[in-house]
C-alpha cells in the first residue's frame, strides 16, 4: 500500500512538470503596461496583433561603438522585440571595433555565437579556473555554457579588421551581469573594491570614473 502511494505521487509530480513545461498559448507577445513577472510579461490582446509584431529589424544596423570596449551591442531579448516573450530564445549582434573587447561577462542561460566577421580571440572560463579560447573566423561557431564568464577580444591591427558576430541566448530575458561594470559603475565604497580586487586606490578610482562610479 506504501509501495503505491509513493508510485501515484511520483506519477503525480512527474505529470504536473510535464504539463508546467507545456503553453496553454502558442505566443505571448508582452505587454509592456504592466510589470514582468518570474514568467515574463502578460501576454496582449491576441486580437490587437499583425504581422509586425513577429519581425525585428533592428540587428541590420551596427551597434554604437563609441565606448571604452569599443564594442557595439543590439539587442534583440523581450524589452526590445516583445514577440520573444516567453518563448526561450533571444539574439545580440556584436560589433566589435579594433582593439574592442566584449568584457568579461555572464549570462543565466547558454550561449551560441556565430562570427560573420573575424577573426575574433572568444572563450570562457569554467568553475575549475581552466580556460578555453580559441581564434574564431568567418563561420565558426562556439558554445558558452550557462552561468559562465566568457569573454569575446578583436585582435586586428588594421582598421579594416571590424568584427562581426550575432549569438543567441536560451532565453528572452538573458540576464547580463559585466564583471567591470558591477565592480566600478556602482557606489561600493573604493577601499572594499581594493580589498576584493587587490587594485590600489589609483586604479580603482581611475575605472570608477570612467565607468560612472561614486563612493
Amino acid at each position: 500500500m506504501v509501495i503505491l502511494r509513493v508510485v501515484f505521487l511520483f506519477s503525480l509530480l512527474v505529470l504536473l512538470t510535464v504539463s508546467s513545461a507545456i503553453s496553454v498559448v502558442e505566443f505571448c507577445v508582452a505587454d509592456f503596461n504592466y510589470p514582468v513577472g518570474p514568467a515574463g510579461y502578460p501576454c496582449k490582446n491576441p486580437a490587437n496583433l499583425t504581422v509586425d509584431d513577429f519581425i525585428f529589424s533592428g540587428l541590420g544596423v551596427p551597434g554604437n561603438n563609441s565606448n571604452p570596449f569599443k564594442l557595439g551591442l543590439t539587442y534583440a531579448i523581450d524589452k526590445t522585440f516583445p514577440a520573444l516573450n516567453g518563448l526561450g530564445i533571444s539574439m545580440l549582434r556584436q560589433d566589435i571595433a579594433v582593439g574592442g573587447v566584449v568584457p568579461i561577462h555572464s549570462h543565466r542561460v547558454s550561449e551560441l555565437i556565430l562570427v560573420i566577421d573575424g577573426p575574433i580571440v572568444s572563450g570562457f572560463i569554467d568553475g575549475n579556473n581552466v580556460a578555453y579560447y580559441k581564434t574564431l573566423n568567418k563561420g565558426d561557431i562556439m558554445i558558452f555554457p550557462q552561468g559562465l564568464l566568457h569573454f569575446q577580444v578583436n585582435m586586428g591591427d588594421k582598421p579594416e579588421f571590424f568584427a562581426l558576430a550575432f549569438v543567441s541566448l536560451n532565453s528572452a530575458n538573458p540576464g547580463f551581469q559585466t564583471t567591470t561594470c558591477s565592480l566600478f559603475a556602482n557606489d561600493l565604497p573604493s577601499n572594499v573594491i581594493e580589498k576584493i580586487t587587490l587594485l590600489d586606490a589609483t586604479q580603482v578610482h581611475k575605472m570608477k570614473e570612467l565607468f560612472g562610479g561614486s563612493n
